[in-house]
């Protein structure tokens, strides 16, 4: 997992060439005044969902973790809270691996809790078993999916 500042995505581009197209796009877009829906950048290579979803308390959000794409996630106009644990470790398996959705749910519990705000992103690996969406009331983000190559 990464977690650092869109002003300072520069740092992490090289590791994948999908990460310089995502943050170059979000950089010069105000994807805040967009309407939310899918956003497609490189087909199905580097895709956003533009959302504008509630917020859950902990103990309503479930782990998720993905092998095909890698997740970030970029809050607009809130903060956000995101667990995590590494998905190794997960063991109680909610919905096993669903290759066609690229999702898997695990009843554990995170075994770390990060606070994510505008400006900032949170990039998870399939190594990162990760429950967004956690807080009080509604927010607007960007979950960007990247394609494992």
């Amino acid at each position: 997992m990464i977690i650092s500042s869109l002003e300072n995505s520069h740092t992490i581009e090289s590791l994948h060439p999908g990460f310089k197209v995502l943050f170059d796009y979000v950089k010069n877009s105000n994807l805040l005044q967009m309407e939310t829906g899918k956003i497609e950048i490189d087909g199905k290579h580097v895709f956003i969902n533009n959302v504008h979803v509630s917020l859950k308390k902990k103990d309503e959000q479930v782990l998720e973790s993905h092998e095909q794409y890698i997740d970030v996630h970029i809050p607009l106009d809130r903060n956000e809270i995101i667990g995590w644990k590494p998905t190794a470790t997960c063991l109680g398996v909610k919905s096993a691996y669903n290759a066609e959705e690229d999702y898997a749910l695990f009843n554990d519990i995170p075994s770390s809790y990060f606070t994510i705000e505008p400006g900032t992103f949170l990039i998870a690996f399939p190594e990162d078993a990760h429950a967004p969406l956690i807080g009080k009331g509604e927010i607007r983000k960007l979950v960007a999916k990247i394609k494992i190559e």
